[in-house]
Protein backbone atom coordinates (compact mmCIF):
# COMPACT_ATOMS: atom_id res chain seq x y z
CA UNK A 1 0.00 0.00 0.00
CA UNK A 2 1.23 3.16 -1.01
CA UNK A 3 0.58 6.72 0.82
CA UNK A 4 0.84 10.27 0.19
CA UNK A 5 0.07 12.96 2.49
CA UNK A 6 -1.87 15.98 1.26
CA UNK A 7 -0.23 18.00 4.79
CA UNK A 8 -2.67 20.80 5.73
CA UNK A 9 -5.28 20.02 3.21
CA UNK A 10 -8.39 17.32 3.77
CA UNK A 11 -9.05 15.23 0.77
CA UNK A 12 -12.81 15.15 -0.86
CA UNK A 13 -11.70 13.98 -4.39
CA UNK A 14 -9.00 11.51 -5.65
CA UNK A 15 -9.20 10.55 -9.33
CA UNK A 16 -7.18 8.75 -11.78
CA UNK A 17 -6.20 10.18 -15.10
CA UNK A 18 -7.56 8.03 -18.00
CA UNK A 19 -4.72 8.51 -20.34
CA UNK A 20 -1.89 7.40 -17.53
CA UNK A 21 -1.75 4.68 -14.76
CA UNK A 22 0.55 6.55 -12.89
CA UNK A 23 -0.97 9.76 -12.44
CA UNK A 24 -3.76 10.52 -9.83
CA UNK A 25 -5.30 13.75 -9.16
CA UNK A 26 -6.88 15.34 -5.95
CA UNK A 27 -8.94 17.71 -4.63
CA UNK A 28 -8.49 18.74 -1.42
CA UNK A 29 -9.64 22.06 1.04
CA UNK A 30 -8.20 23.27 4.06
CA UNK A 31 -9.63 23.14 7.54
CA UNK A 32 -12.30 20.04 6.60
CA UNK A 33 -13.61 22.61 3.29
CA UNK A 34 -15.34 24.64 6.31
CA UNK A 35 -13.24 27.94 5.81
CA UNK A 36 -9.86 28.62 3.46
CA UNK A 37 -8.29 27.77 0.65
CA UNK A 38 -8.09 24.72 -1.62
CA UNK A 39 -5.38 22.42 -3.12
CA UNK A 40 -5.58 20.43 -6.52
CA UNK A 41 -2.94 17.54 -6.45
CA UNK A 42 -1.20 16.34 -9.49
CA UNK A 43 0.11 12.81 -7.88
CA UNK A 44 2.76 10.57 -9.74
CA UNK A 45 3.22 7.16 -8.68
CA UNK A 46 7.13 5.81 -8.51
CA UNK A 47 9.48 3.27 -7.80
CA UNK A 48 10.15 5.83 -4.77
CA UNK A 49 6.83 5.85 -4.20
CA UNK A 50 3.83 8.90 -4.69
CA UNK A 51 5.52 11.99 -5.51
CA UNK A 52 3.76 15.53 -6.03
CA UNK A 53 4.06 16.17 -9.49
CA UNK A 54 2.49 20.10 -9.19
CA UNK A 55 -0.49 21.65 -7.60
CA UNK A 56 -2.23 24.55 -8.00
CA UNK A 57 -3.83 26.75 -4.64
CA UNK A 58 -7.17 28.15 -4.95
CA UNK A 59 -8.75 30.84 -2.79
CA UNK A 60 -11.57 28.40 -1.63
CA UNK A 61 -12.31 25.23 -1.14
CA UNK A 62 -11.98 22.09 -3.66
CA UNK A 63 -14.48 19.19 -3.30
CA UNK A 64 -14.05 17.23 -6.26
CA UNK A 65 -12.05 16.79 -9.52
CA UNK A 66 -11.88 15.20 -12.99
CA UNK A 67 -9.74 14.76 -15.41
CA UNK A 68 -10.56 16.05 -19.27
CA UNK A 69 -11.28 12.99 -21.17
CA UNK A 70 -9.61 14.97 -24.13
CA UNK A 71 -6.53 16.55 -22.97
CA UNK A 72 -4.16 14.61 -20.88
CA UNK A 73 -2.87 17.45 -19.24
CA UNK A 74 -6.27 19.00 -18.23
CA UNK A 75 -8.68 18.28 -15.27
CA UNK A 76 -11.54 20.43 -13.28
CA UNK A 77 -12.35 21.43 -9.98
CA UNK A 78 -15.53 22.15 -8.28
CA UNK A 79 -15.15 24.96 -6.05
CA UNK A 80 -16.67 26.39 -2.81
CA UNK A 81 -17.05 29.65 -4.07
CA UNK A 82 -19.36 27.89 -7.07
CA UNK A 83 -16.93 28.21 -9.34
CA UNK A 84 -15.89 25.61 -11.85
CA UNK A 85 -11.76 26.26 -13.08
CA UNK A 86 -9.99 24.48 -15.95
CA UNK A 87 -6.51 23.64 -14.96
CA UNK A 88 -3.59 22.46 -17.09
CA UNK A 89 -0.25 20.70 -15.61
CA UNK A 90 1.76 23.08 -18.10
CA UNK A 91 0.82 25.92 -17.49
CA UNK A 92 1.76 27.49 -14.64
CA UNK A 93 -0.39 28.14 -11.12
CA UNK A 94 -3.34 29.95 -12.60
CA UNK A 95 -6.43 28.01 -14.41
CA UNK A 96 -6.17 28.31 -17.95
CA UNK A 97 -10.27 28.71 -17.89
CA UNK A 98 -12.84 29.80 -15.04
CA UNK A 99 -16.82 29.38 -14.68
CA UNK A 100 -18.87 31.33 -11.76
CA UNK A 101 -22.58 30.72 -13.04
CA UNK A 102 -23.31 28.95 -9.73
CA UNK A 103 -25.05 30.74 -7.17
CA UNK A 104 -23.76 28.14 -4.24
CA UNK A 105 -21.03 25.13 -3.91
CA UNK A 106 -20.14 23.17 -6.68
CA UNK A 107 -20.13 20.10 -5.44
CA UNK A 108 -18.91 17.27 -8.23
CA UNK A 109 -17.58 17.79 -11.97
CA UNK A 110 -17.46 15.24 -14.56
CA UNK A 111 -16.01 14.85 -17.97
CA UNK A 112 -18.48 13.16 -20.96
CA UNK A 113 -17.05 10.21 -21.39
CA UNK A 114 -18.77 9.24 -25.17
CA UNK A 115 -19.17 13.02 -26.32
CA UNK A 116 -15.93 14.04 -25.06
CA UNK A 117 -16.28 17.68 -25.91
CA UNK A 118 -18.59 18.26 -23.01
CA UNK A 119 -18.53 18.33 -19.11
CA UNK A 120 -20.85 19.19 -16.40
CA UNK A 121 -20.81 20.32 -12.37
CA UNK A 122 -23.68 19.89 -9.81
CA UNK A 123 -24.10 22.18 -6.70
CA UNK A 124 -26.19 23.32 -3.78
CA UNK A 125 -27.93 25.48 -5.79
CA UNK A 126 -30.51 23.19 -6.93
CA UNK A 127 -28.75 23.38 -10.81
CA UNK A 128 -26.63 20.68 -13.08
CA UNK A 129 -25.14 22.59 -15.54
CA UNK A 130 -23.40 21.18 -18.86
CA UNK A 131 -20.30 23.09 -20.07
CA UNK A 132 -18.05 22.96 -23.45
CA UNK A 133 -14.71 24.45 -22.49
CA UNK A 134 -14.36 26.85 -25.60
CA UNK A 135 -17.43 28.51 -23.81
CA UNK A 136 -17.72 31.01 -21.72
CA UNK A 137 -20.91 30.30 -20.39
CA UNK A 138 -22.68 27.20 -19.69
CA UNK A 139 -24.78 25.42 -22.51
CA UNK A 140 -27.81 24.20 -20.53
CA UNK A 141 -29.28 24.06 -16.87
CA UNK A 142 -30.99 21.31 -15.64
CA UNK A 143 -32.80 21.90 -12.42
CA UNK A 144 -32.95 19.63 -9.49
CA UNK A 145 -34.64 21.88 -6.92
CA UNK A 146 -32.39 20.38 -4.10
CA UNK A 147 -29.12 19.98 -3.11
CA UNK A 148 -27.45 17.89 -5.73
CA UNK A 149 -24.04 16.13 -4.59
CA UNK A 150 -23.44 14.16 -7.04
CA UNK A 151 -24.04 14.17 -11.16
CA UNK A 152 -22.72 12.34 -14.12
CA UNK A 153 -22.63 11.61 -18.15
CA UNK A 154 -23.39 8.14 -18.57
CA UNK A 155 -20.73 6.10 -19.69
CA UNK A 156 -23.12 4.56 -22.44
CA UNK A 157 -25.11 7.32 -23.67
CA UNK A 158 -23.50 10.65 -23.99
CA UNK A 159 -26.96 12.83 -24.20
CA UNK A 160 -28.12 10.98 -20.77
CA UNK A 161 -26.83 12.98 -17.28
CA UNK A 162 -27.54 11.68 -13.72
CA UNK A 163 -27.91 12.83 -10.33
CA UNK A 164 -28.73 12.68 -6.98
CA UNK A 165 -29.84 15.38 -4.60
CA UNK A 166 -30.72 15.70 -0.64
CA UNK A 167 -34.15 14.90 -1.59
CA UNK A 168 -32.94 11.10 -1.45
CA UNK A 169 -34.17 11.41 -5.46
CA UNK A 170 -32.36 9.92 -8.70
CA UNK A 171 -33.41 12.21 -11.61
CA UNK A 172 -32.23 10.97 -15.05
CA UNK A 173 -32.37 13.76 -17.91
CA UNK A 174 -32.47 12.96 -21.52
CA UNK A 175 -30.66 15.72 -23.47
CA UNK A 176 -32.25 14.86 -26.68
CA UNK A 177 -35.45 15.59 -26.20
CA UNK A 178 -37.39 18.90 -25.80
CA UNK A 179 -36.48 21.23 -23.33
CA UNK A 180 -40.15 22.28 -22.49
CA UNK A 181 -41.83 22.24 -19.12
CA UNK A 182 -39.62 19.30 -17.74
CA UNK A 183 -36.48 20.43 -18.29
CA UNK A 184 -35.28 17.50 -19.98
CA UNK A 185 -36.19 15.57 -17.12
CA UNK A 186 -37.21 11.88 -18.39
CA UNK A 187 -37.04 9.82 -15.03
CA UNK A 188 -36.89 10.76 -11.32
CA UNK A 189 -36.16 7.60 -8.82
CA UNK A 190 -37.29 7.66 -5.30
CA UNK A 191 -34.39 6.25 -3.57
CA UNK A 192 -36.07 5.37 -0.25
CA UNK A 193 -38.68 2.84 -2.04
CA UNK A 194 -38.48 -0.56 -0.83
CA UNK A 195 -37.73 -3.06 -3.41
CA UNK A 196 -40.12 -5.75 -5.10
CA UNK A 197 -41.01 -8.39 -2.18
CA UNK A 198 -39.76 -11.79 -3.60
CA UNK A 199 -42.37 -14.51 -4.07
CA UNK A 200 -43.47 -15.89 -0.33
CA UNK A 201 -41.30 -13.10 1.17
CA UNK A 202 -43.44 -10.25 3.30
CA UNK A 203 -43.39 -7.04 1.67
CA UNK A 204 -40.42 -4.83 2.85
CA UNK A 205 -40.71 -2.10 4.84
CA UNK A 206 -40.52 1.34 3.40
CA UNK A 207 -37.76 3.51 4.28
CA UNK A 208 -37.34 7.37 5.38
CA UNK A 209 -35.70 9.48 3.03
CA UNK A 210 -32.61 10.83 3.31
CA UNK A 211 -29.82 12.90 1.35
CA UNK A 212 -28.34 11.18 -0.94
CA UNK A 213 -24.39 11.69 -1.72
CA UNK A 214 -23.35 9.57 -4.15
CA UNK A 215 -23.83 7.35 -7.38
CA UNK A 216 -22.74 6.07 -10.62
CA UNK A 217 -23.40 4.02 -13.47
CA UNK A 218 -21.95 0.53 -14.29
CA UNK A 219 -19.72 0.38 -16.86
CA UNK A 220 -21.17 -2.75 -18.89
CA UNK A 221 -24.36 -2.53 -17.79
CA UNK A 222 -25.97 0.15 -19.27
CA UNK A 223 -29.39 0.60 -17.21
CA UNK A 224 -28.02 -0.08 -13.87
CA UNK A 225 -27.23 2.77 -11.53
CA UNK A 226 -26.27 2.19 -7.85
CA UNK A 227 -26.88 5.34 -5.06
CA UNK A 228 -25.81 5.97 -1.68
CA UNK A 229 -26.24 8.61 0.78
CA UNK A 230 -26.92 9.15 4.50
CA UNK A 231 -29.04 6.20 5.12
CA UNK A 232 -25.73 3.83 4.75
CA UNK A 233 -27.30 1.77 2.62
CA UNK A 234 -26.02 1.06 -1.17
CA UNK A 235 -28.53 0.86 -4.19
CA UNK A 236 -28.53 -0.64 -6.75
CA UNK A 237 -31.32 0.66 -9.40
CA UNK A 238 -32.59 -0.88 -12.67
CA UNK A 239 -34.12 2.04 -14.67
CA UNK A 240 -35.91 0.64 -16.88
CA UNK A 241 -38.13 -0.54 -13.77
CA UNK A 242 -37.99 2.55 -11.70
CA UNK A 243 -41.12 1.47 -10.28
CA UNK A 244 -39.85 -1.46 -8.88
CA UNK A 245 -37.84 -0.20 -6.38
CA UNK A 246 -33.94 -1.31 -6.23
CA UNK A 247 -33.14 -4.65 -7.58
CA UNK A 248 -30.05 -4.98 -4.73
CA UNK A 249 -29.65 -3.57 -1.32
CA UNK A 250 -26.47 -3.30 0.29
CA UNK A 251 -25.99 -2.95 3.79
CA UNK A 252 -22.74 -2.56 6.12
CA UNK A 253 -21.57 0.83 6.38
CA UNK A 254 -21.73 2.12 9.68
CA UNK A 255 -22.02 5.78 8.91
CA UNK A 256 -23.01 8.23 5.59
CA UNK A 257 -22.09 6.57 2.16
CA UNK A 258 -19.42 8.99 0.49
CA UNK A 259 -18.81 8.07 -2.91
CA UNK A 260 -19.50 4.75 -5.06
CA UNK A 261 -17.60 3.59 -8.27
CA UNK A 262 -17.86 0.85 -10.26
CA UNK A 263 -15.56 -1.46 -11.62
CA UNK A 264 -13.88 -0.68 -15.18
CA UNK A 265 -13.00 -3.99 -15.24
CA UNK A 266 -15.97 -6.54 -13.57
CA UNK A 267 -19.35 -5.71 -13.92
CA UNK A 268 -20.24 -6.54 -10.83
CA UNK A 269 -18.06 -4.74 -8.44
CA UNK A 270 -18.65 -1.95 -6.60
CA UNK A 271 -16.18 0.54 -4.32
CA UNK A 272 -17.62 2.65 -1.83
CA UNK A 273 -15.69 4.88 0.48
CA UNK A 274 -17.64 6.43 4.11
CA UNK A 275 -17.56 8.42 7.17
CA UNK A 276 -17.29 5.11 9.21
CA UNK A 277 -13.75 5.28 7.68
CA UNK A 278 -13.74 2.20 5.66
CA UNK A 279 -13.35 1.79 2.10
CA UNK A 280 -15.32 -1.47 0.96
CA UNK A 281 -15.71 -3.64 -2.29
CA UNK A 282 -19.07 -5.43 -2.98
CA UNK A 283 -20.53 -7.84 -5.48
CA UNK A 284 -24.16 -6.44 -6.28
CA UNK A 285 -24.46 -10.34 -6.93
CA UNK A 286 -25.39 -10.16 -10.26
CA UNK A 287 -22.36 -12.13 -11.27
CA UNK A 288 -23.20 -16.39 -11.62
CA UNK A 289 -22.55 -17.91 -8.03
CA UNK A 290 -22.48 -14.15 -6.14
CA UNK A 291 -25.00 -15.34 -3.58
CA UNK A 292 -23.40 -17.62 -1.97
CA UNK A 293 -25.36 -19.62 1.47
CA UNK A 294 -23.89 -16.83 3.52
CA UNK A 295 -26.20 -14.77 2.64
CA UNK A 296 -29.08 -16.95 1.22
CA UNK A 297 -31.02 -16.34 4.87
CA UNK A 298 -30.07 -12.66 5.41
CA UNK A 299 -33.26 -10.72 5.95
CA UNK A 300 -31.24 -7.54 5.27
CA UNK A 301 -29.59 -7.99 1.99
CA UNK A 302 -31.49 -8.36 -1.13
CA UNK A 303 -30.34 -9.68 -4.98
CA UNK A 304 -27.79 -11.33 -3.48
CA UNK A 305 -25.27 -9.04 -3.21
CA UNK A 306 -22.51 -9.15 -0.25
CA UNK A 307 -19.52 -7.33 1.09
CA UNK A 308 -16.23 -8.56 -0.37
CA UNK A 309 -13.64 -6.92 1.71
CA UNK A 310 -12.84 -3.64 3.26
CA UNK A 311 -9.68 -1.43 3.45
CA UNK A 312 -9.89 0.76 7.52
CA UNK A 313 -6.35 2.41 7.23
CA UNK A 314 -7.64 5.72 7.11
CA UNK A 315 -8.66 7.49 10.34
CA UNK A 316 -10.86 9.77 9.36
CA UNK A 317 -14.13 10.32 7.27
CA UNK A 318 -13.16 8.56 3.35
CA UNK A 319 -14.76 10.74 0.86
CA UNK A 320 -13.14 9.76 -2.18
CA UNK A 321 -11.85 6.65 -3.97
CA UNK A 322 -11.45 5.89 -7.84
CA UNK A 323 -10.05 2.50 -9.53
CA UNK A 324 -7.49 2.42 -12.17
CA UNK A 325 -8.32 1.50 -15.45
CA UNK A 326 -4.91 0.19 -16.72
CA UNK A 327 -3.25 -2.94 -16.03
CA UNK A 328 -4.34 -5.74 -12.94
CA UNK A 329 -7.92 -5.31 -12.57
CA UNK A 330 -7.81 -4.26 -8.95
CA UNK A 331 -6.01 -1.39 -7.81
CA UNK A 332 -7.11 1.98 -6.24
CA UNK A 333 -6.51 4.89 -4.34
CA UNK A 334 -8.64 7.08 -1.92
CA UNK A 335 -8.39 10.32 0.28
CA UNK A 336 -9.65 11.39 3.16
CA UNK A 337 -10.02 13.63 6.24
CA UNK A 338 -7.09 12.59 7.29
CA UNK A 339 -4.59 14.19 5.10
CA UNK A 340 -3.78 10.64 4.02
CA UNK A 341 -3.83 9.49 -0.10
CA UNK A 342 -3.63 5.88 -0.46
CA UNK A 343 -3.31 3.34 -3.04
CA UNK A 344 -3.76 -0.42 -2.61
CA UNK A 345 -5.01 -3.34 -4.23
CA UNK A 346 -8.62 -4.57 -3.68
CA UNK A 347 -7.71 -8.10 -4.58
CA UNK A 348 -5.65 -8.41 -1.37
CA UNK A 349 -8.39 -7.16 0.75
CA UNK A 350 -11.70 -9.67 -0.87
CA UNK A 351 -12.43 -12.56 0.43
Amino acid sequence: MLEFRTQGYNGYGVKYSPFFDSRIAVASSANFGLVGNGRLYILGLTANGIVAEKWFDTQDSLFDTAWSEAHESQLLTAGGDGSVKLFDTNVAQFPIQSWSEHAREVFSVHWNLVAKDTFLSSSWDGTVKIWNPNRNASITTLPTHSCTYSAQFSPHAPALVSSVSSDSHLRVFDLRTPASASNHLTLSIALHTPPTPRIGTPAPVGVAPSEALTHDWNKYRDTIVAAAGVDRLIRVFDIRMPGAGPIAVLPGHEYAVRRLSWSPHLSDLLLSASYDMTCRVWTDGSALGAAGPDVAGDAMVYGGGREMGRMGRHTEFVTGVDWCLFGAEGWCASTAWDERVMVWDARALMR
